[in-house]
């Protein structure tokens, strides 16, 4: 057992002590790609793993990760730092971009993995298309990695299926075989780091009218149904793990407050990988014992065992701004992006980090959105939907974008690498306030086949 201000100090170490260091203008960037069956069909999970095995050995890259059948999910560029893996399943493959100074860096890497990747999965009539949710979700293999971590995950989240918990769980606790994001990582400081999180908290009902890009048919007013699998999953049974910072931080004892309300969920011990009903990780620190259960060779078993500080490794929260270990934020809302356009998250966020200041004040002052009795977390469900809230003037909506995106640009502009032109399309969107989604969704209603739109979300 550890007393609280013991646990407090431990988890400044971790989250706040990695923030006072110089902070490097350096971009972490992860996209998750659908491996989609042009044909309609599900996606060849054979396929999936030959054109994997193609890439390792085209790009030299050193096989890291098996699964159970000795098939490699995780391969990396000791180089560069690139890593390629599938996530969670294999139709859904992630390119994590090893850390760089510029934009135009990653694009020209990105750009090459993804084409030599379609130009073998297209043999097998295959494509990585930039769409939120596999467009063949429906028939395509739901199972996840046969691997330690990835079992418990799916066991975890399956568990919403029989837990007695009073609230809403959606039907879909294999979202993580067909849901793609678009996530990016950025150095942040100590002085501005509650900036950060206030600022770009602010900013996510802005985020979902410009980036939604995630549609099912039984979800049909959703244009980022993403949103909804985290917070109505086991993932969101405490609040605090999932979705915005929808309270006051005003300093960071109160960050600090924060971080010992979001729970933990599983741990690993005498090699098992355990999850366990999500405990407040001061409440599971101050146990004496907790008892997890773990999957294996067909059956349910369970451990007790102690928890340990150690055991911080495995507290993981899925906010829209996640502090990292790193001295990062993590910002993870954005769905998967038409894969052209992918930058536009990263160049989204880095340019408005350069103006934060005048960003904090635009939302804080901003009448468009806020001041209607809702807040952020409520107009970022809001702004999810196809039909806008009735109090939203679209003309003043559109004003609001167009200053929001206007500082990202001459936040960029102030890096001086014409990184810029990756917010073009991003303009574009904001003039006639749409997102891929709804040009996904006008396109199937006007009957465009798939394949069509499965490429035209390609490169």
């Amino acid at each position: 057992m550890y007393t609280r201000e013991e646990i407090k100090q431990e988890l400044y170490q971790k989250y706040i002590r990695p923030t006072q260091r110089a902070k490097q203008e350096y971009i972490g960037i992860e996209v998750e790609m659908p491996v989609a069956r042009l044909d309609g069909t599900a996606t060849n999970y054979q396929a999936a793993q030959e054109a994997f095995s193609a890439a390792i050995a085209h790009f030299h890259l050193t096989a890291e990760k098996f699964d159970d059948n000795g098939v490699c999910y995780s391969a990396s560029d000791a180089e560069t730092g690139d890593n390629f893996s599938f996530d969670c399943a294999y139709n859904n493959l992630e390119l994590s971009l090893g850390r760089a100074d510029n934009l135009h860096t990653i694009e020209e890497r990105f750009e090459t993995y993804v084409r030599f990747l379609n130009s073998e999965l297209e043999k097998t009539g295959h494509l990585l298309t930039g769409m939120g949710i596999n467009p063949n979700y429906q028939i395509n293999r739901k199972d996840f990695i046969p691997a330690n971590r990835y079992q418990m995950l799916e066991r975890y989240l399956q568990k919403s299926e029989s837990w007695k918990i009073p609230m809403y769980f959606h039907p879909y606790s294999a979202f993580g075989a067909f849901a793609s994001a678009s996530q990016v990582q950025l150095d942040v400081n100590r002085n501005e780091l509650l900036q950060v999180l206030h600022g770009f908290s602010l900013v996510e009902p802005v985020k979902a009218v410009l980036f939604s890009n995630s549609v099912m048919e039984e979800e049909p007013e959703l244009l980022c149904v993403r949103d909804l699998f985290w917070e109505n999953s086991t993932h969101g049974i405490n609040p605090h793990n999932i979705g915005a910072f929808d309270c006051p931080l005003n300093s960071l004892d109160d960050l600090l407050e924060y971080i010992t309300t979001t729970s933990i969920f599983c741990a690993e011990r005498e090699g098992h990988y355990m999850h366990f009903q999500p405990i407040p990780i001061a409440d599971y620190l101050a146990k004496e014992q907790v008892t997890g259960e773990y999957y294996e060779n067909g059956e349910f078993h369970t451990l007790t065992f102690s928890p340990q500080f150690s055991d911080l490794a495995y507290l993981r929260t899925y906010k829209f701004e996640d502090l990292t270990f790193r001295g990062t934020v993590e910002f993870r809302s954005c769905c998967c992006q038409p894969l052209k356009e992918t930058l536009t998250v990263a160049a989204f966020h880095m340019g408005l980090m350069e103006r934060l200041p005048e960003l904090v004040t635009l939302m804080e002052e901003d009448h468009v959105l806020y001041h209607h009795g809702y807040s952020c977390a409520e107009l970022r469900r809001m702004m999810n939907r196809r039909d806008f809230p009735h109090f939203i003037d679209r003309e003043e909506l559109r004003r609001l974008c167009f200053k929001v995106l206007t500082l990202a640009e001459q936040g960029m502009r102030s890096r001086s690498k014409g990184e810029e032109i990756y917010l073009k399309p991003l303009f574009e969107r904001a003039e006639t306030l749409t997102s891929p989604a709804r040009v996904y969704v006008e396109a199937k209603e006007n009957g465009i086949p798939m394949e069509t739109l499965i490429r035209q979300f390609s490169l």
